[in-house]
């Protein structure tokens, strides 16, 4: 069982790989191995410091959601289970127990599917600035910061190589990928969102908002890359801290709060995480790890 920390992983045998911000993609041919490092991003930054567990924890809740929402939400995961994954990838057992998927390959929508249930992040930020907000969306009047939204919002955007991802509307969406189909995943988004905060719920935490990917295989979409996790989703406990009040979430708020005082101009390469920064969100990750699989992270898939 890997429990040190995996920041970059070289598998001779398998390949070619693509290094995402916290993945490590390699190729197989007809299907894709994707391996989750302990590597953590911000600001469009990949941190130094990495964040032991977290590659295993971010597989654990993706393939927790993929199993409990497949019937209604086709997905691309074949197996957590390396005895399921050819002998190439089982000679790599020790980096990659617990951190890997092994997928099916899809072609993959350059789309951010951003699906909203709080009035909180850049969304808010939009509204206290008073300009337009994301995706032409309105909000209530009377609404305050921290205020649950009457529905779901679906608010896309662009999904950049590099530099930021820009908000486009349903409109706009559409003459990308045609407007049936960002029709019809712009509704699945937002009820693949109800159906995980329903579940969610159940288990003590709060789903405010996350970030999704569909692809397309046989002429099909399919939920692709990770799924609900809180490096892709902004989480709290429920019944501790209001939404409104930042003071308590459980993603990586407290990489980005420790950033954003360090005085680190955002262009040069990021400042160190401290061992308590480092400490406080593995122990964050792993609250909402327990919570959503039901297992202790670390345990077996």
């Amino acid at each position: 069982m890997s429990s040190y920390l995996v920041l970059r992983t070289e598998l001779p045998g398998l390949g070619p790989v693509r290094r995402g911000k916290v993945r490590d993609v390699y190729d197989l041919g007809d299907a894709l191995l994707i391996v989750t490092t302990d590597r953590i991003s911000a600001f469009d930054h990949v941190l130094a410091t990495g964040i032991p567990g977290k590659g295993r924890m971010l597989t654990a809740i993706s393939a927790h959601w993929f199993r409990t929402l497949g019937d209604r939400f086709p997905h691309h995961l074949i197996a957590t289970d390396l005895e399921r994954m050819p002998s190439a990838v089982r000679a790599h057992a020790r980096v990659l127990e617990g951190r890997c998927m092994f997928v099916h390959k899809a072609r993959v929508y350059p789309v951010e599917w951003i699906v909203r249930g709080y009035l909180l992040g850049s969304l808010a930020k939009a509204w206290r600035a008073g300009g337009p907000l994301p995706g032409g969306v309105r909000l209530p009047a009377g609404i305050k910061e921290g205020d649950p939204l009457p529905e779901p919002l679906f608010t896309p955007t662009t999904k950049a190589e590099s530099g930021h991802d820009l908000p486009i509307t349903i409109e706009e969406l559409g003459r990308t990928i045609g407007g049936p189909l960002a029709r019809r995943l712009g509704d699945q988004s937002v009820a693949l969102f109800r159906a995980a905060s329903e579940a969610a719920r159940a288990r003590g935490v709060i789903l405010c908002d996350t970030k999704l990917e569909w692809g397309e295989r046989n002429g099909e979409p399919l939920l692709v890359d990770e799924v609900l996790t809180p490096d892709s989703s902004r989480f709290l406990l429920a019944g501790t801290t209001p939404p409104g009040q930042r003071s308590d979430p459980y993603d990586k708020q407290v990489v980005r709060d420790f950033l954003e005082k360090s005085g680190w101009d955002k262009e040069s390469p990021p400042p160190p995480l401290p061992p308590a920064v480092v400490a406080e969100t593995a122990r964050r990750y792993a609250e909402i790890c327990r919570r959503i699989t039901g297992e202790a992270p670390g345990g077996a898939l």
